[in-house]
């Protein structure tokens, strides 16, 4: 049983490694448009993706995502909708009530909420990490993801707000945890049913059903853009491609292909081969990349409270790869 489990396993953590590394570009996007609003950005990252999906369904997978039933398409559209929109909304939203500190941090629990929910959820299914070989690993993660944000958390104590914007904002990051943890369980749940369709397909699916959405979301920003100039970006903004559209589009393009589809593929690949309490915990590869593009762009060296971080979070994950599940009984 080993010997058929370890290359499983190993092939997992390769393509959650290299969905982190995908979904870490999103968050240097608005670091290199600084003059575009995260509503635009959001829109045309996914509009990219269902864009790309398009060709890609045609002459890659139109076999299999004909096979799809009406079940299965409506699935893929609320994974997209959760995961995607409503996540990213909340997500803007509250980092527009209440900055970027709070929401970051209450953001940087998706792994260890992720891992303890799937654990109880998934224990027949995936088996059951004892909670005793469990508590360890969460507690460096959680350490790490501390000291990683150890910025953001002197900001928060510093600042002096209104209360009730911070409690608005904290509320909203909420819900974006929990869109964000709802996905990737139900998404594996949909995986593991269907252990004989492939996971790029799906995640054409998933783009094919963002397109339209995106397309709305276009039409809802053009609207507000001409009633309330300024609500949602500058007064002066070039819509919808702003003063720089080649770096705009291309970006978009690139984050659309990447961490969208690719990621998405990596994701679902990962999903069908590791357990969900697993996955989630690994989902701080995202951190780790984000921070890496971070300081690469900015031309500097992340201080000894970061590397402290990043040492720990490594430790989390190392200490969740030796933990090995216990089977129960439906």
């Amino acid at each position: 049983m080993a010997s058929v489990m370890m290359p499983a396993m190993f092939l997992g953590l390769l393509f959650t490694l290299t969905a982190g590394l995908m979904w870490g570009l999103v968050f240097v996007a608005p670091v290199m448009l600084p003059g575009y609003a995260p509503a635009l950005l959001t829109v045309g990252r996914y509009l990219a993706f269902g864009l790309i999906a398009l060709p890609l369904a045609l002459l890659l997978d139109r076999r299999v995502l004909r096979e799809l039933r009406r079940a299965d398409w409506l699935e893929a559209a609320k994974l997209s909708l959760v995961g995607n929109f409503l996540y990213y909304l909340c997500l803007s939203a509250a980092i527009q009530r209440a900055g970027a500190p709070l929401p970051t941090m209450i953001i940087g629990t998706l792994p260890v909420v992720i891992a303890i929910c799937a654990n109880h959820r998934n224990r027949v299914r995936d088996g059951h990490l004892p909670w005793a070989r469990l508590a360890p690993s969460l507690v460096l993660i959680a350490a790490g993801l501390a000291c990683v944000n150890r910025d953001e958390l002197t900001v928060l104590r510093q600042s002096a707000g209104d209360p009730r914007r911070y409690a608005e904002g904290a509320a909203l990051a909420v819900l974006a945890v929990a869109c964000w943890t709802w996905y990737p369980i139900r998404n594996a749940d949909w995986l593991r049913a269907h252990a004989d369709r492939s996971p790029r397909a799906w995640a054409t699916a998933q783009g094919l059903v963002t397109l339209p959405m995106a397309l709305i979301g276009v039409a809802l920003l053009g609207v507000v853009h001409l009633v309330a100039p300024g609500a949602l970006a500058p007064a002066d903004y070039a819509f919808p491609f702003g003063d720089k559209p080649l770096a705009y589009v291309g970006l978009m393009a690139a984050i659309g292909l990447c961490s969208s589809w690719l990621g998405t593929l990596c994701w679902n690949e990962a999903s069908q081969r590791l357990p969900t309490s697993l996955s989630g915990q690994l989902i701080v590869f995202e951190t780790l990349a984000a921070l890496a593009y971070a300081f690469a762009w900015s031309q500097r060296m992340p201080p000894p409270a970061t590397l402290l971080g990043v040492a720990l979070l490594i430790a989390g994950v190392v200490w969740a790869l030796r933990i090995e599940p216990v089977k129960h009984a439906a």
